[in-house]
């Protein structure tokens, strides 16, 4: 068995759900240490949801010229949701058809481990390594991301760190491993929207408003919007509501407010201060009452084609024989949050087909390829 498949099992064993870490960190900064890492782990959030976060960084010989590559990631995983749909243990690792299967397999317990094995590789053939390495791990990406990479990076920027270039471990490849790079995420601005009407008998529709035929032409409106015609690396923004609710669930009650919850999936050729104003100007233009509040979940970042993205090319090129695509699609990352400390940030990992879902894994054949471009990727920045 290999090494980086003995860690991502032993990662996997750990029951590691948001934002609980259940040792992952731990055993991961031992191993950092041993090569010389300096580790520091940042406890963040309330009582109740305390989130665990890793800094490890093992500085280069070209002292304060040195360039330095982070490897980030999380170990907090979804839940597994209904147990009895799973064909073996979430949390026992299991190989099957050549596949490892395990919750956080893919999402992101392989990627931690080809990274830790990638860095234990490559310190032993570049022990004077010029340019510096760093480690930042958190619990808290797949739960509310408000006290893992986001305070990691305030606090990096506080004492001063500099960054140069980040691959973030999210599973980014579709069909086969290396066929894609993120080097960019959309942003993310979501809104509660609450139409008030008056509530009535349904006998009696003069006495009443409709909250929801009030506010049906401005949804139709709104749909209809071309937000944005995208650039060359993003799509068109999207507006998408996700929740509509109104009424008492009697049928014979007009209600009297009606609720719509949606999303802006957007680039970076809109803002949401943009996006916002042309919004409510619908709303204003149909003449609702009405109250609305805006939740933004994240900006949209993009890394431009440069060392980063051709070391990690080269390198999937090596290892893979394809090039890889480069793209933005896809939900928020933590890349949101580095990348505004952090000039050049891409995502790179195994293949995304059955992250969050029962019976989640990887190709065992991917494992082994996944920490070689990890090692050719660090070869190529900074040996």
């Amino acid at each position: 068995m290999s090494l980086t498949l003995r860690l991502a099992e032993e990662l996997i064993a750990r029951p590691s759900v948001t934002p609980e870490d259940a040792g992952c960190q731990a055993l991961i900064k031992s191993r950092l240490e041993a090569l010389g890492f300096a580790c520091e782990t940042l406890l963040s959030g309330p009582e109740t949801f305390r989130v665990t976060n890793l800094w490890a960084k093992r500085a280069g010989s070209a002292g304060s010229e040195a360039r330095t590559l982070v490897f980030a990631g999380h170990t907090d995983v979804v839940p597994t949701g209904p147990l009895e749909q799973w064909h073996s243990d979430p949390f026992t690792p299991t190989h099957r058809d050549g596949k490892l299967y395990g919750r956080g397999s893919a999402d992101m317990k392989v990627s931690l481990a080809a990274m830790v094995v990638a860095i234990e590789e490559f310190v032993a053939a570049h022990p004077h390594h010029r340019g510096s390495i760093a480690v930042l791990f958190t619990s808290d990406e797949e739960g509310p991301a408000r006290d893992g990479t986001v305070k990691v990076c305030e606090w990096l920027t506080e004492r001063g760190e500099r960054l140069d270039w980040c691959i973030v471990g999210e599973p980014t490849s579709v069909d086969r491993l290396g066929d894609m790079v993120k080097n960019g995420r959309r942003g993310s601005l979501s809104g509660k929207l609450v139409v008030r009407g008056v509530q009535g008998h349904i006998a009696y529709p003069q006495l009443a408003r409709n909250p929801i035929h009030l506010a049906a032409p401005a949804l139709a409106e709104l749909t209809a919007i071309e937000w944005d015609a995208g650039n060359a690396f993003f799509p068109p923004t999207s507006w998408q509501v996700s929740n509509i609710h109104a009424g008492t669930g009697a049928t014979n009650v007009i209600p009297g407010a009606l609720t719509v919850d949606f999303n802006f999936r957007y680039s970076t050729a809109s803002t949401p201060e943009a996006l916002q104003a042309r919004l409510e100007a619908v709303l204003q233009k149909h003449g609702l009452d009405y109250a609305l509040e805006w939740t933004l979940g994240g900006l949209p970042f993009l890394t431009e084609p440069g060392a980063l993205s051709d070391a990690l090319t080269a390198a999937i090129r090596s290892e893979c024989h394809l090039t890889p695509e480069l793209s933005t699609t896809g939900g928020t990352s933590d890349g949101r949050f580095i990348a505004r400390i952090c000039p050049q940030v891409v995502e790179f990992g195994p293949t995304n087909a059955t992250i969050h879902k029962i019976d989640e894994h990887v190709e065992v054949a991917h494992i082994e390829p996944l920490k070689n471009i990890y090692r050719k990727t660090l070869e190529g920045l900074i040996a």
